[in-house]
């Protein structure tokens, strides 16, 4: 395995295993009660087989109720506060299993509890995350005796999306949240796998379709259609005139220009894609996953695909915006509690986020999304200079927590990034406030 394969295995492993490994001290996973077919793993084992212990000093509740396995750990000096976490997308797999959040001792060293729930489903289905994860509030009182007093919501990934709704459905349920490479654009991100690819197969000079349904006819079509676009642009490397149109191209559906752009996408061109598009380069092997719905929530009839950041279109803009293939939705973000629910950007309580500047998976622009909808005070994002997904070091987690927790007690703003500030986006410093470490192969700060 390569280098940068080997990184993006680590970066998504907890998310994408469809299942727990087998251990001989882990009970086989049990039917569930509420899904047909499916199946709930040990909450007192993780993922790899690892028995669940308690940190030293607190106390642990394990189980499985309404067809999700929760975990909830409380330190010995509670202060009376609880993290719910929301963990991210893990594939399409029939088997739920329940997760520790990376800040798992550092809650407990603050004195807050967590809990923690496997949804009763897999798939991209944040309606359901919202639901079992606002469930656990009532659940930790019922089971320790004793109810948290303030309540803080954080989740990483698809389980940003779920903090995301969760705050605006139950604003009164929450104190403060912390979405981390969150999805807060909800359809938007369904929309950027669009883009990138239609504007890869216009650029390439590719003819391709929208798939009406999946299948394996389609998915020998579209490897055959990605083998010549690929070619043309020099992906994974070097591009060529058409390729490097293409990553000025994705850099503006994604943030717009900022340091380690070229970095970033170059790590993602060398990583292999999710299954079933494994042998493809990543970023093509999510246009076709957009069939796998039973319904399409991506456009793109009015986006205007820009290669360059000046006042109008170049000649070549305009035949890229005339030959690109473009898709209207056939249904819009749903409204209510649905698999991919629509985030109104209207919290109520702080919100403190962090993301990576080279998310090629769940962009920066995400971020973007969410504060041009808030244009809230409530909201504060940090950008963390790192190409990978979820790539962030403790103490980048340890800082925005604690400063959220501070913001939420005193009332005093957190710091973060301009973010909406396209000068302050492409300097060449961006991010360098609240990264602490810099990556392989990434640009260090100036």
């Amino acid at each position: 395995m390569a280098a940068g394969s080997a990184v993006l295995a680590a970066l998504l492993t907890a998310s994408l295993l469809s299942g727990p490994v087998s251990s001989p001290v882990c009970d086989a996973p049990v039917a569930s009660t509420t899904q047909p077919g499916h199946l709930v793993a040990d909450p007192d084992c993780d993922v790899d087989g690892t028995p669940f212990a308690p940190i030293a000093g607190s106390a642990v509740h394990t189980g499985i109720e309404h067809g999700a396995a929760y975990r909830i750990e409380v330190p010995r000096r509670w202060n009376g506060r609880l993290v719910i976490f929301a963990h991210g997308y893990r594939g399409t797999g029939q088997v739920v299993f329940v997760s520790s959040p990376s800040l798992r001792r550092h809650y407990l060293d603050r004195g807050y509890a967590w809990a923690a729930s496997s949804y009763q489903l897999n798939g991209y289905e944040v309606g359901q995350g919202v639901r079992d994860s606002h469930a656990l509030i009532a659940l930790f009182g019922r089971v320790t005796g004793a109810p948290a007093r303030s309540v803080l919501m954080t989740g990483e990934s698809m389980g940003g999306h779920v903090t995301a709704v969760a705050i605006e459905e139950f604003p009164r349920a929450f104190a403060g949240a912390m979405p981390v490479c969150g999805v807060l654009g909800d359809t938007a991100l369904y929309d950027y796998f669009l883009d990138v690819n239609v504007t890869a197969a216009a650029l390439a000079g590719v003819p391709i379709r929208f798939p009406d349904a999946p299948g394996e006819d389609y998915d020998r079509e579209w490897r055959a259609q990605v083998a010549r676009i690929t070619a043309d642009l020099g992906v994974p490397a070097p591009l060529t005139p058409a390729g490097r149109a293409w990553s000025d191209v994705v850099e503006r559906r994604t943030g717009g220009d900022r340091p380690g752009f070229a970095e970033s996408l170059a790590f993602w061109n060398s990583v292999p894609s999710l299954e079933p598009f494994a042998d493809l380069p990543f970023l093509f092997g999510l246009y076709p996953g957009l069939s796998g719905r039973a319904e399409n929530v991506a456009g793109n009839r009015h986006t205007v695909y820009r290669v360059t950041d000046g006042p109008r279109l170049t000649p070549a803009e305009w035949r890229l915006n005339r030959d690109v293939l473009r898709v209207s939705p056939t249904v819009p973000p749903d409204p209510g509690l649905g698999s991919i629910p629509r985030v109104d950007g209207r919290p109520r309580v702080p919100v403190l986020s962090l993301h990576n500047t080279g998310d090629l998976f769940v962009p920066f622009s995400m971020e973007q999304i969410y504060a041009r909808r808030a244009h809230s005070p409530l909201f504060v994002s940090r950008a963390i200079r790192a190409p990978g997904h979820c790539d962030f070091t403790q103490a980048e987690l340890s800082a925005g927590f604690d400063d959220l927790t501070r913001w939420i007690a005193t009332g005093r703003r957190a710091a973060g990034d301009a973010i909406l500030n396209p000068r302050a986006v492409a300097a060449p410093e961006f991010g360098c406030r609240f990264t602490t470490q810099t990556r392989a192969g990434f640009p260090p700060c100036p």
